[in-house]
């Protein structure tokens, strides 16, 4: 298969939004990270902030990563386009694949990054009585009782 500028070119968009998305991911967490180191000086629910503070700090590892890849990937889809270019197509596909991979690792990483930030949210809301985590089913089921 003969690959075109074009094909390594439709990566762009995709990796630009995504890396818009993983820097509002960031942004967010520096934000938070501020509230917390604040909470922590002043003693208040200091369990309950570490662990939220080590949730971060891995999540903060994960992002960077994220970032990183997506980066690569961009990288490697220019340099694969360069080769494209210079009519070494046999370079431009490996190198095209790699940014691919890379990519996909990025992503993977995000969902990795994503679960993490609702067992955040769950840490969060540990310290209020009465909240059970309900299986789907059990939510469901109740839901539709009362109807």
């Amino acid at each position: 298969m003969e690959l075109s500028v074009n094909i390594p070119a439709l990566l762009f968009p995709a990796i630009s939004l995504i890396m818009l998305a993983y820097t509002n991911r960031f942004l967010a967490l520096s934000s938070r990270v501020r509230v917390l180191h604040d909470k922590y000086q002043t003693q208040e629910q200091r369990h309950v902030v570490f662990a939220q503070i080590k949730n971060i700090r891995y999540r903060l590892k994960l992002i960077r990563n994220m970032q990183t890849y997506g980066v690569a990937s961009l990288l490697l889809s220019i340099v694969s386009m360069f080769f494209i270019f210079i009519n070494y197509q046999g370079i431009a596909q490996v190198i095209f694949a790699i940014s691919l991979v890379s990519f996909s690792w990025s992503i993977v990483l995000s969902l990795i990054e994503i679960r993490l930030s609702t067992k955040a949210i769950e840490i969060e809301l540990s310290d209020i009585e009465g909240l059970e985590d309900p299986s789907v089913l059990e939510y469901l089921k109740k839901k539709f009782e009362r109807d």
